[in-house]
C-alpha cells in the first residue's frame, strides 16, 4: 500500500486533445502533456476497435520512448512513470469515421449521421516500463434529426473538423446529440472508469495520482 510520503507515479498524457487532460483534471489528475506525433496513415486493420486501439498503442509507446530517453539523458527526474495513450474513432453503417478530412466532409457526413446512430470508440493503452495494459471503451451515440441549415452553421464553426466522427457532446455540437448509451468521456475521449481498471492492471489505484489527497 503507497503511503502519503511515498511520491505519486507521473501520469504523462500522449494526447494533444484538451478534451482529454479536461477529462483528467476534473477527475483531481494533473497530467503532463507530450504529443506522440506518430504517422496515423499505415495503419491496416479490420475493425473500428483494432483502429483505435492499435492507434492508443503507438501513440503510448512513441511517448513512452520519448520519456525513458529523457530519464536516461537527465531530462527529466526518475521515478515511476505511467504513460496514457487514447484514440477515438466513429462506426457508422459499417464505416470508419475519424476526423473529417475537410468541411465538405463534415457536411457530407451529418448529413448522412442526423437522425441516425452510431457507436464511438476510444482505445487506451497504459504503459508503465515494460508492462502496458490496453482496452477498448464503446459507447452509443444517438443523434437529432438536425436540418441542412444547422449542420452548414456547426461545420462553419470549425468544431467539427478537429474531433474523431465530426461531432462533440462536451462543445457546440452536444445540442446535435439528442442521447448516448454508455459512458460519456468515452465520447469526449477517455473513459475514467477504463483508466481505473488499466491503472490497477498495472498495480496502481487512481487515487494515487489526485493532485489534491
Amino acid at each position: 500500500m503507497r503511503t502519503r510520503t511515498q511520491v505519486p507515479p507521473r501520469l504523462v498524457l500522449a494526447s494533444a486533445s484538451p478534451a482529454r487532460r479536461k477529462l483528467l483534471q476534473a477527475a483531481g489528475i494533473e497530467p503532463e502533456v507530450l504529443v506522440s506525433g506518430i504517422d496515423e496513415s499505415d495503419i491496416h486493420v479490420a475493425t473500428a476497435e483494432e483502429l483505435c486501439l492499435e492507434l492508443a498503442r503507438r501513440k503510448a509507446q512513441a511517448v513512452a520512448d520519448r520519456v525513458l530517453a529523457a530519464i536516461v539523458a537527465g531530462q527529466l527526474p526518475p521515478g515511476e512513470t505511467l504513460v496514457l495513450g487514447c484514440d477515438s474513432v466513429l462506426e457508422f453503417q459499417g464505416e470508419v469515421y475519424g476526423k473529417p478530412g475537410d468541411a465538405s466532409e463534415a457536411v457530407k457526413r451529418w448529413q448522412r449521421m442526423r437522425g441516425d446512430w452510431g457507436v464511438l470508440h476510444t482505445g487506451h493503452c497504459l504503459i508503465k516500463g515494460d508492462v502496458r495494459a490496453a482496452a477498448v471503451a464503446s459507447t452509443v451515440v444517438h443523434f437529432a434529426d438536425i436540418t441542412d441549415e444547422e449542420i452548414a452553421a456547426y461545420v462553419a464553426t470549425g468544431e467539427p473538423l478537429n474531433v474523431a466522427g465530426g461531432f462533440t457532446i462536451d462543445g457546440i455540437g452536444g445540442a446535435f446529440v439528442e442521447r448516448i448509451e454508455g459512458n460519456a468521456g468515452t465520447v469526449i475521449g477517455l473513459s475514467l472508469p477504463l483508466f481505473r481498471e488499466l491503472l490497477a492492471d498495472l498495480g496502481h489505484s487512481i487515487t494515487e495520482l489526485w493532485s489534491v489527497r
